[in-house]
């Protein structure tokens, strides 16, 4: 579909197909004030035209998230207004749902004529998975980087050693205990997405692996955690002081291959993300067992500790590739929305799935007293007998496997994990969307499928 077609009712039956909402200073929008948006998507129409829809950074100022109704709202004002400063923009979630019908579109951020930037074009429609088709998975991201992988490895095992036997003793057992690989693997297949051909990039995935490794120590010596990949964790195993320590032995081994990388500019993308990670997981760490803890703040908490690394790890490919300042932003955007859903699926499976398929305790996150979006969304929505059960297990005084249950009948009567999975697409589809500047083939199709795994994994 040419979006520069849309005629003015077009372009409201369309609104309304993908659950946009119109607004005027925060008040449903009459008819008349759709033109503010719509006059201007028209073929030779003055005024706004249609530019390249991959610049998430733009997207974030006027779309509003309505949770209750799932509606996206766009206030008419506000787009008029922005004439003055040089774009405006639909919310990023213009998207049909992955398991909907038909196909996928991107959002459609608009920009006045006179404007420098790049050259009118209209949005790209990727397919999405129809009704039926096997689920996905991350086959076709681990095929296309296999072989790089086992240079990446290579790497993490030598740089694991030490002359402390319990350093490569501890650290091997998490590293090798059946995780995704994720991060690593996305630092490989945005490389192959730009088309980089050196070998750079297999150093710096086993540094995003490190940062990662390290974090996965330390968390679990600060969650007590038990149970990791389906195995014993390292602080149950061998305590939480050796843990500590050689999380900081992998982070230091990081830094060094960082260093031998030479380049000031990965230096400081992932320098920065290991210290937001690190705020991250302080702020998480302040917010537990605090049942007024917003979505605010916690989507704030996730987006660094889990989408800061996601973000890092594909920017980073475009600079050794030595990809322009649009391309490294589209992959940080890439990742940074993919980050976040994957941290959304977690949060909600750590009610809806058991220990045999998660790999780690079931209800973890309840009996640690973690505020995570179900929680939130359930509080909000309880009655005062629902919200004083919250706030008395949040507090700790609830944890029993009787509490648990009941927890999880509660999320599911106010269709908190359903929702939560819900946003988790919304973030997703905002990932594939970061992909519209990049050329179709293999590389990008891996990276999509990695977005819809993102979203229906059961682990």
């Amino acid at each position: 579909m040419m979006a520069d077609h849309l005629v003015d009712d077009e372009a409201q039956e369309l609104l309304g197909e993908v659950r946009i909402e119109m607004r005027v200073l925060g008040e449903p929008a009459e008819t008349r004030d759709l033109l503010l948006l719509a006059r201007g998507i028209g073929r030779g129409q003055p005024g706004l035209g249609l530019v390249a829809p991959d610049r998430l950074r733009h997207l974030e100022a006027f779309g509003e998230q309505e949770d209750e109704r799932g509606v996206d709202i766009v206030d008419a004002l506000a787009i008029a207004g922005q004439r003055l400063v040089g774009h405006a923009s639909l919310p990023a979630r213009f998207a049909f749902p992955f398991r909907g019908r038909g196909s996928g579109m991107q959002a459609l951020p608009l920009r006045p004529r006179r404007a420098r930037c790049s050259a009118d074009m209209t949005a790209t429609v990727h397919p999405i998975r129809p009704e039926g088709a096997s689920a996905p998975s991350l086959d076709p991201l681990m095929a296309l980087i296999a072989a790089e992988m086992n240079q990446v490895n290579s790497v993490i095992l030598e740089r694991m050693q030490s002359e402390v036997p319990l350093i490569p003793e501890l650290a091997g057992h998490l590293i090798a205990g059946g995780g995704k690989r994720m991060r690593p693997m996305l630092t490989l297949a945005c490389a192959k997405l730009l088309g980089y051909q050196g070998a750079r990039h297999h150093k710096l995935a086993a540094t995003v692996e490190f940062i990662h490794t390290a974090t996965l120590l330390h968390d679990d010596v600060v969650d007590g955690s038990g149970m990791r990949r389906g195995r014993r964790t390292a602080n149950l195993i061998w305590g939480n002081p050796a843990s500590v320590l050689v999380g900081d032995f992998l982070f230091s081994r990081a830094f060094e291959l960082m260093v031998e990388d030479g380049s000031l500019r990965v230096l400081k993308i992932l320098s920065a993300a290991s210290a937001v990670i690190a705020e991250g997981e302080v702020a998480q760490l302040t917010a537990q067992r605090r049942i007024e803890t917003d979505e605010e703040r916690y989507l704030a908490i996730i987006h660094a500790k889990t989408a800061a690394l996601f973000a890092a790890a594909c920017r980073i490919a475009a600079v050794v590739a030595e990809r322009d300042e649009a391309d490294e932003l589209a992959l940080d955007a890439y990742g940074r929305n993919l980050g976040i859903a994957f941290q959304l699926v977690d949060d909600a499976i750590d009610y809806a799935s058991d220990e045999a398929v998660m790999g780690k305790d079931a209800g973890d996150d309840f009996r640690d007293g973690k505020v995570t979006l179900p929680v939130i969304l359930a509080y909000a929505r309880g009655d005062a007998a629902e919200r004083r059960f919250w706030k008395e297990a949040i507090e700790g005084h609830r944890s029993s496997d009787e509490d648990l249950a009941w927890a999880t009948a509660l999320l599911d009567r106010r269709a908190a994990l359903t929702d939560t999975l819900a946003r988790a697409r919304h973030y997703a589809l905002r990932a594939v969307d970061a992909l519209g500047r990049f050329p179709d083939g293999r590389a990008k199709s891996a990276l999509i499928e990695a977005a819809e795994f993102a979203v229906s994994r059961a682990y």
